[in-house]
């Protein structure tokens, strides 16, 4: 057997030594950790994931910046990340409600997902469980860039969201304490019982800032809105009768009022408890999947993440801006144990008698560096220039039989990039920029499992290039509105692992295997905003193709990869209004379709299915204080149905409406959130639209009740 826990230590020292080698150190891309100069803290808020610092205003993309007032929010209701995503996101698709949020997107393509600006996201071996690497009560603030993106490399075909984590203060020294009680209102016991707790420190001493946040949750068995429990996913993972927890520390020293140097480290681990088994629905007949107790076969997939970062920033090096980052991520995903006749092997056990699991891991060491002049031309030209290197190994085994199921893969990616922002008029913005991409696949060879023939595949180490081009303009032409334009080419690796797993033709080499290919994404966006103080609105339409796109395609309840033509288009508005101080609301809503080539005759012929795009949605939320101790908050989330060209993949939409209380004590804050407040009983999206399977046929979650108290002191 494989050694199981890696050591995963070693990479601070090591980071540490290169910074303090090179002097280069290393860029937090959450910036808000830090102003122009110490005490600083009233500057613009700025959009740090688009590595130039530009405003949400001034961005010819769809920006979405989530405060931490709105997360809070969110987490009164669900812990859930990707419920928190969606429910703030209406062109992020539903959440699966499961530990795999494979077939999540966002306008209809993968996102690359960032804490502090570092990769979650595997480009290698995507595991679908990208936005499962850190608990959200660690989460101060999100950016959010829609469409394809230039600017950030590998991965960033649907966008952008970077996670920024809590930070110290200024001049404090502060501690929070909080505690989240979760019951269905339909059955209260222990065995549906959930409960999260979270404790943080944080201030500064001299010229060093500090913070320390550690969070651990149980989660219980889930319930539908008929009271009876959800299907548990013994296969994929299941937030469901799971453990987590999460620590993020943070250290960083002000060398002077200019110089900024920082540590970050987060680990997060989620893991199920190995006590449902699965009862089999039947979807034909509109009987979903349920769990009993039980022992599930093999070990409990779980989610284990080691984030690393240090950071440099110089905020007036010869009148420029000095960014950079030094990163290292330790991932390992272990999915629960399975009969699928993939595993199957005669010299081992009987077909159809054994079980097995998958070990997905990865190591990512990297590095992005920006320099950025922004007073050139009388204020009027900025420019950026940068070099972000990735270094990736993957790997996929069989877990129970230390098979190989997909080899170890070595990925290298170069990226110089350059970026201008010109301003010849102040009413006018034009902004343009070019990133080339280098990246090789370094794979030894390899045999594939019995199931595919158990063919020798020869190694190989195929290479790309590709040149990205980004230009946009930002046009005011009277106070309050602006209108926006944009073409951004977003890259990306395709899923590596499915590629080279599915060999079964004997005679094969890597360097042949056309499915490696990079996509090269293609998006154009235009749109209207307005802005006055009171009212925010925005309307945008985007189109995103790729000639030689990606797509999974499902064959007895096994998913293949498929190179084709793909083509998204969608329409998305939001308007935010405050009505008083004490009263705002915000209504969002996004419609999008997908197309293919099916036969590869030229023409866009067939239906994506919701494996790749969202259905239409509208959200809508009011938060009101009504005094300074109380404050409420509703929001109501529609999905619209949806019918598609694949055979039983019609999607029923649904209604989910959330209602929260929070009351201010004379110490501390009590909470009351109630979700899925109509006790609505629904399929998920994903079991309707996405895969058509009797065993995940999973009904969502029904009326929950989370108690939760917050001190602060």
């Amino acid at each position: 057997m494989r050694i199981k826990n890696r050591p995963v230590f070693w990479p601070t020292v090591t980071l540490a030594g290169l910074v303090a080698m090179s002097q280069a150190h290393a860029q937090n891309t959450a910036v808000s950790d830090s102003q122009s100069s110490r005490g600083d803290a009233d500057q613009t808020m700025v959009v740090t994931a688009s590595r130039t610092n530009a405003t949400k205003d001034d961005s010819p993309q769809t920006v979405r910046i989530i405060t931490k007032e709105e997360i809070d929010q969110q987490l009164q209701i669900s812990s859930d990340s990707s419920q928190v995503l969606s429910n703030l996101l209406p062109s992020y698709s539903p959440s699966r409600q499961k530990m795999s949020g494979s077939g999540e997107t966002l306008r209809g393509r993968t996102p690359l997902i960032l804490i502090d600006g570092i990769p979650q996201s595997n480009p290698l071996r995507p595991t679908g469980r990208e936005a499962h690497t850190i608990d959200f009560s660690m989460v101060e603030q999100i950016e959010v860039i829609q469409g394809a993106n230039a600017t950030n490399g590998v991965g960033a075909s649907g966008g952008v969201i970077n996670l920024i984590t809590k930070r110290p203060e200024p001049g404090s020294y502060n501690q929070h304490a909080e505690i989240r009680v979760t019951t269905p209102t339909s059955e209260l016991d222990s065995d549906t019982l959930s409960y999260e707790t979270n404790y943080g420190v944080s201030g500064n001493t001299g010229d060093i800032d500090y913070l320390f946040s550690a969070s651990v949750e149980r989660q219980g068995l889930f319930l539908d809105g008929r009271g009876d429990a959800v299907g548990v996913d013994n296969t994929q993972g299941d937030l469901m009768d799971s453990r987590s927890y999460d620590f993020l520390g943070k250290v960083a020293y002000w060398i002077d009022d200019n110089q900024r140097l920082q540590l970050t480290l987060n680990h997060f681990d989620i893991e199920g408890q190995n006590n449902y088994v699965s009862v089999t629905g039947d979807r034909a007949n509109g009987v979903v999947t349920t769990s009993e107790r039980g022992t599930p076969e093999g070990d409990a997939p779980y989610n284990r993440v080691w984030t690393t970062g240090l950071s440099y920033d110089h905020y007036d090096l010869a009148g420029m801006r000095l960014s950079a980052q030094v990163f290292y991520q330790d991932y390992e995903a272990l999915f629960g144990a399975t009969n699928s006749a993939t595993f199957q092997d005669p010299t081992i056990a009987p077909v159809g008698s054994f079980y097995d699991q998958t070990m997905a891991t990865t190591s990512k060491f990297g590095t992005k560096v920006s320099l950025t002049k922004d007073d050139l031309f009388s204020d009027r030209l900025t420019l950026t220039g940068g070099f972000d290197t990735l270094f990736d190994e993957t790997e996929q085994y069989l877990y129970q039989s230390d098979r190989t199921y997909v080899p170890s893969t070595e990925y290298t990616d170069l990226s110089p990039f350059i970026q201008a922002e010109f301003r010849p008029i102040d009413s006018l913005l034009l902004s343009a920029g070019a990133r080339y991409e280098y990246a090789k696949l370094d794979i030894g060879g390899y045999q594939t499992v019995a199931a595919n023939n158990g063919v020798e595949v020869e190694g190989g180490a195929p290479s790309f290039n590709e040149t990205l081009y980004n230009a946009g303009v930002v046009w005011k032409p009277v106070d309050n509105w602006s209108l926006f334009a944009n073409y951004s080419e977003g890259f990306s690796i395709p899923d590596v692992g499915r590629a080279l797993r599915g060999i079964s033709t004997p005679g094969q080499s890597v360097n042949s295997i056309d499915n490696l290919r990079p996509i090269v994404t293609d998006n154009i966006e235009t749109g209207v905003r307005f802005e006055n103080g009171r009212l925010a609105a925005e309307l945008s339409y985007y189109e995103s193709s790729s000639e030689f796109g990606s797509r999974l395609t499902e064959v007895d309840d096994v998913f293949f990869l498929s190179r084709e033509e793909t083509e998204i288009k969608g329409l998305e508005a939001s308007m935010d209004y405050q009505f008083t101080e004490q009263h705002s609301g915000r209504v969002a809503y996004s419609r999008m379709e997908g197309r293919f080539d099916s036969n590869e005759d030229g023409s866009l012929d067939s239906q994506l299915s919701g494996l790749d795009v969202s259905p239409d949605r509208l959200v809508a939320s009011w938060s009101a204080n009504w005094t300074d101790e109380l404050s409420t908050f509703v929001q109501a989330n529609y999905a619209f149905d949806e019918t598609f060209d694949e055979e039983n993949r019609e999607f029923d939409g649904y209604l989910l409406m959330d209602a929260a209380v929070g009351y201010k004590l004379p110490v501390g804050q009590v909470n009351v959130g109630v979700a899925n407040l109509l006790d609505e009983q629904y399929v998920t999206y994903y079991s309707q639209s996405a895969l058509v399977n009797d065993e995940r046929y999973f009904a969502g979650r029904g009326r929950t009740v989370t108690f939760g108290y917050r001190l602060d002191f």
